[in-house]
């Protein structure tokens, strides 16, 4: 049941040492490989941060076996630690030149990333090494299927010479796009309504599919309402005095657990406005109908619905986690592509404040957390222009990827793109920018919210049950103007939903997280 919660202490993080790698003597050996059983066992119980502990264990007594750091990394790659993974696969490597898993390891993590085209060296090192192997020869022809891919993209973006996907669909709209009589799901028109709203909803919930013309309706109309509110990442919102507005995490293509947050909070509406902070596709298998409900909303309600981009609204996240397989499926390539334009036009950013702030009134909500520099401010961020691809670097890539870490300064990440920042990072950026609190998404936390760095900043998640196995609440958390107090709202996952397992639509290689 949904319940409303206080604000927690702030948690305590383990930060992993490293280990300079020095043999062991024989009764150290077999505690160090008693400690790595002790890892396995826990790693086939899904208990990854347990079982990272073990093998963490086991290096500093023996951080000379390439096989615990190569264990090591394949925990990191089941937590989508890929920066973590490709470190323990580099110290591996640093051992034993030939030790295939090692390679197999630092391919799987780079492939995970986008970095097509360091996989394909990894997996070529993987075949060279054991040329028998059918899964390695495997995981480098989709390795280099998608490199070629990637080139070929880039190519045709950098031609100049395609037309954007809305304008192709504007013009067929135009030309009086014909439904066959046999549709019998919900009609969409212009202007989108609320009541259109809740009928693409109900459908949705039975499983059906929107005839293409009308997805791609909702998604030119989404994307009007979006260009409407400027070129910039950076959005401000002024939220009324006596208004409740609620703030949703990640959601994950978790449809049925986004009408649970409806269930409980109410539609958006004028009176009930609502910020979703991005990641709303990918793992999920209904990544479809959560982002045509959303963009709907944005449509129907253009100053009460706000959406934020996250990671996984890029093109290489689509690619590896499912979304483009799904849109695919069910609709089209070229509403993919659309989808693509529209992601383009979201922002990064939003600054929440009552109609009269006092200082440090703000709240800063981000999908992912800070900047590699210090001198950051909101004036500078709100002359970024939102875009359609988005750097490895830079601060919307580090808006999008970056994570707190309880030590202060700042560490690379572990995710392997943007950074870790400590809470003298937060502090700084709040008191040069006048701003109270910091609110992000990106992680999944046990109890769908975590209350960190000293209280100055929220992580907020809203998928529970997080893939169908992590067991999490979700969370929503909904301030109060003027003096923009907030609580949060917890609710348990729906159990009674269509069978379909997360990543259904993603590519094999996405989906190879439980190699051997």
């Amino acid at each position: 049941m949904p319940r409303t919660e206080p604000v927690p202490v702030e948690s305590t993080q383990v930060q992993e040492q490293s280990v300079a790698p020095t043999p062991a003597a024989a009764d150290g050996k077999a505690a160090a490989t008693a400690l790595k059983e002790q890892g396995n066992k826990l790693f086939a119980e899904g208990k990854y941060a347990d079982a990272v502990a073990k093998y963490s264990d086991a290096i500093a007594i023996d951080a000379s076996n390439p096989v615990l750091f190569s264990n090591r990394a394949f925990c990191h790659i089941r937590r989508e630690d890929f920066g973590l993974a490709i470190a323990d696969a580099n110290c591996a490597l640093a051992l034993d030149a030939k030790y295939a898993k090692g390679y197999y390891r630092r391919g799987t993590a780079n492939f995970l990333l986008g970095h097509f085209k360091d996989a394909v060296a990894d997996f070529r090192s993987t075949t060279q090494l054991v040329p028998r192997d059918g899964d390695a020869r495997r995981k480098l022809r989709e390795c280099e299927r998608a490199e070629k891919r990637r080139l070929f993209q880039q190519a045709i973006s950098g031609s100049g010479s395609r037309t954007p996907p809305s304008q192709e669909f504007a013009a067929r709209l135009k030309d009086d796009w014909a439904v066959p009589s046999s549709y019998t799901g919900p009609q969409i028109t212009r202007p989108i309504t609320v009541d259109q709203v809740k009928s693409i909803i109900e459908a949705f919930k039975k499983q059906q599919t929107l005839h293409l013309k009308y997805a791609v309706l909702i998604v030119l109309e989404a994307l009007a309402a979006l260009r409407a509110e400027g070129p910039s990442v950076l959005m401000d919102v002024e939220v009324p005095n006596g208004q409740t507005f609620t703030v949703v995490g990640d959601t994950h293509g978790q449809f049925y657990d986004l009408l649970r947050i409806f269930d409980t909070c109410g539609l958006p509406s004028a009176e009930r406005p609502y910020l979703f902070n991005g990641d709303y596709v990918d793992r999920g298998s209904w990544s479809c109908e959560i982002i045509l409900t959303l963009f709907a909303l944005k449509a129907a309600m253009p100053t009460a619905v706000h959406l934020a981009r996250g990671n996984h609204e890029t093109l290489t996240m689509n690619k590896l986690y499912g979304f483009e397989g799904e849109v695919k499926a069910k609709y089209s390539d070229s509403l993919f592509e659309l989808f693509q334009e529209s992601f383009g036009s979201l922002p990064v950013a939003h600054v929440l404040r009552p109609p009269q702030p006092k200082d440090d009134a703000g709240v800063f909500v981000v999908h992912g957390g800070l900047f590699s520099r210090d001198d950051v401010t909101l004036g500078e961020l709100s002359k970024l222009p939102r875009c359609e691809e988005v750097a490895e670097t830079g601060l919307i890539s580090e808006m999008l990827w970056s994570d707190p870490q309880v030590l202060p300064g700042r560490a690379p990440s572990r995710r392997g793109v943007g950074f870790s920042f400590g809470p003298d990072i937060t502090a700084s950026f709040l008191s040069r920018n006048k701003l109270s609190l910091i609110v992000r998404s990106h992680e999944m936390k046990p109890k769908g919210y975590e209350v960190e760095q000293g209280g100055k900043l929220v992580t907020l998640f809203s998928a529970p049950n997080y893939c169908d196995f992590s067991g999490n609440l979700g969370a929503v958390m909904q301030f109060k103007s003027p003096s923009m107090a907030y609580k949060f709202v917890t609710f348990e996952a729906v159990t009674e939903k269509p069978k379909v397992p997360p990543m259904a639509y993603a590519p094999a290689m996405s989906n190879m997280l439980g190699f051997a």
